[in-house]
C-alpha cells in the first residue's frame, strides 16, 4: 500500500514539472517586477527598523512617553486648574536676578535676565516612586500640563531663551509638588523722578500679576554713581566759570582780549548745555543738573556783562574829563583814540588838561568853602545826601575799582553757590 502511494506522488511529480518550467519561460517579466517590488518591501521595512532603533536610542523620546503614562497624563483635563470649583491654589513665586543689563533714562525703563520659578502642587501628577525621588523635564511636558498664568506688569518687550533650547525646567515630585523654572529677559517700565538728577536714587519695580488679580512687587532701589558726571558735566563747568574770571586780570583797555574770553566761554557753557538735555527726557520740570548749568552759565554771563560796564564807565568818564578840560585844536585823532581803550593813559602828554582840571578843581572848593560858611538863604531845602547815588558816582568815576571788587565778589558768590547746592542735593 505505501509502495503504490509513494509511486502516485512521482507520477504526479512527473506531471506537474513541464508546467512549472512552461511558466518560468512564458512569464519572464512577472518575475522580473517580483524582484523590485519585493526589495521595496524590504526597504520600507528596513527603514522602519532603523526608525524604530532610532526611537530606542533617543532617550529623551522614550522617557517622555513613559513620562506620560507615569504622570496620567491622558486622564486628566490639564486645561482646568487644579482643584477647579475650590479655593485658590497657591503659587510661590522666586526671582532671582542673573544681570541688569541696562536702564534708559530717555525712554525710562530697565532690562533685566532673571530666572522666574514656580512652586505650587498638582495631585493630578502625583507618582508612585519606591526611592522618593523627583523626575526632570524639559518644555515639551510643560505644554500638556497647567502652569501658573503669571505675566509681567508694564513690560515692554520680553523673551524667553531658547539656545540652545528652551530654557525651561519642569521637575515633579511624587506627592505632585512641582518647581517650574523659566529663564527670561524683560523690558519693563519704570517711572524716574529726575528732580534731582544725577544726585538721584531710582525706585524700579518689576510688578507680577495673575489672572487671580493677584500682583508681585519687586522693587529695585538704584542709585546713580556721581563720578562719571563730575568728570563729563561739573568739572568742565566750574573751569569755564574759573576761566571767565580771567579777564577781570586783563587791563580794561585791551577790548579784543577780554570780549574774545567772554564769548568763547558763554559758547562752551551753551555747548555743555545742549549736550546734557540731548542726552535726558524732555521732562517738564527743572533737574538738578539745570540748576547747576544755568547758574554757571549766569555766572560766565555777569562776567562779559562785567566788562561791558567797566568799558562803558571808563569811556563815559574820559569823554567827561574831555569835555571839562576844553581840549585844545592841536590834540589830534590819534591821542582821542586813547579814550576809546586803544592805547593806556601813559601814552598821552595831558599837561594842559591836568592844568585847567586843576585850576576848576581849585575853583570848585572855594565855592564849596564859601556855600559851608554862609547861611541857607531863606526858602531853601536842605537835602540829604545819598550814599548809594554818591557811591555810584564814585564807582563811574573809578571804573577800575569794579575789577577790584569782582575779583573777589565772584568766586565768593560762585563759591556760595557751590557749598549751598551740595548741601541741597548730596
Amino acid at each position: 500500500m505505501r509502495t503504490a502511494l509513494l509511486a502516485l506522488r512521482l507520477m504526479c511529480l512527473a506531471w506537474l514539472w513541464p508546467v512549472t518550467q512552461l511558466n518560468s519561460s512564458s512569464f519572464p517579466n512577472k518575475r522580473r517586477h517580483k524582484g523590485p517590488y519585493v526589495g521595496e518591501n524590504t526597504q520600507q521595512k528596513h527603514g522602519g527598523r532603523e526608525d524604530l532603533k532610532m526611537k530606542k536610542l533617543d532617550s529623551t523620546k522614550s522617557l517622555l512617553i513613559k513620562s506620560e503614562q507615569l504622570l496620567r497624563i491622558e486622564e486628566h483635563d490639564f486645561a482646568m486648574r487644579p482643584g477647579f470649583g475650590g479655593s485658590a491654589i497657591p503659587v510661590g513665586i522666586d526671582v532671582q536676578v542673573e544681570s541688569i543689563d541696562s536702564i534708559s533714562e530717555v525712554n525710562m525703563d530697565f532690562t533685566m535676565t532673571l530666572y522666574l520659578r514656580h512652586y505650587w502642587q498638582d495631585d493630578r501628577l502625583a507618582f508612585p516612586s519606591s526611592s522618593n525621588k523627583s523626575r526632570t523635564f524639559d518644555a515639551r511636558l510643560v505644554k500638556k500640563i497647567w502652569v501658573p498664568d503669571v505675566f509681567f506688569v508694564h513690560s515692554k518687550r520680553s523673551f524667553i531663551h531658547d539656545t540652545t533650547m528652551e530654557n525651561i525646567m519642569l521637575r515633579v515630585y511624587p506627592n505632585g509638588n512641582i518647581l517650574y523654572s523659566v529663564r527670561i529677559t524683560v523690558t519693563a517700565l519704570c517711572s524716574m523722578d529726575f528732580s534731582s538728577f544725577p544726585l538721584d536714587t531710582q525706585n524700579c519695580s518689576l510688578e507680577l500679576e495673575s489672572c487671580w488679580y493677584n500682583r508681585l512687587y519687586i522693587n529695585f532701589i538704584l542709585r546713580r554713581h556721581i563720578f562719571f558726571f563730575m568728570l563729563q558735566t561739573y568739572f568742565p563747568t566750574m573751569l569755564m566759570v574759573m576761566l571767565s574770571w580771567v579777564s577781570f586780570w586783563i587791563d580794561r583797555r585791551a577790548v579784543p582780549a577780554r570780549v574774545s574770553l567772554g564769548i568763547t566761554t558763554v559758547l562752551t557753557m551753551s555747548t555743555i548745555i545742549t549736550g546734557v538735555s540731548a542726552s535726558m527726557p524732555q521732562v517738564s520740570y527743572v533737574k538738578a543738573v539745570d540748576i547747576y548749568l544755568w547758574a554757571s552759565f549766569l555766572f560766565v554771563f555777569l562776567s562779559v556783562i562785567e566788562y561791558a560796564a567797566v568799558n562803558y564807565f571808563t569811556t563815559v568818564e574820559e569823554m567827561r574829563k574831555l569835555k571839562k578840560a576844553k581840549i585844545p585844536s592841536a590834540y589830534n585823532a590819534s591821542q582821542a583814540m586813547a579814550f576809546d581803550g586803544c592805547f593806556h593813559d601813559n601814552e598821552i602828554e595831558l599837561t594842559s588838561m591836568a592844568e585847567v582840571s586843576s585850576t576848576a578843581n581849585t575853583e570848585r572848593n572855594t565855592q564849596a568853602r564859601n556855600s559851608t560858611v554862609s547861611a541857607p538863604a531863606e526858602g531853601t531845602r536842605l537835602r540829604r545826601k545819598h550814599p548809594v547815588k554818591n557811591n555810584l558816582r564814585f564807582i563811574m568815576s573809578n571804573s577800575y575799582m569794579i575789577d577790584s571788587y569782582s575779583r573777589v565778589l565772584f568766586p565768593l558768590a560762585y563759591l556760595l553757590f557751590n557749598i549751598i547746592y551740595w548741601s541741597l542735593y548730596t
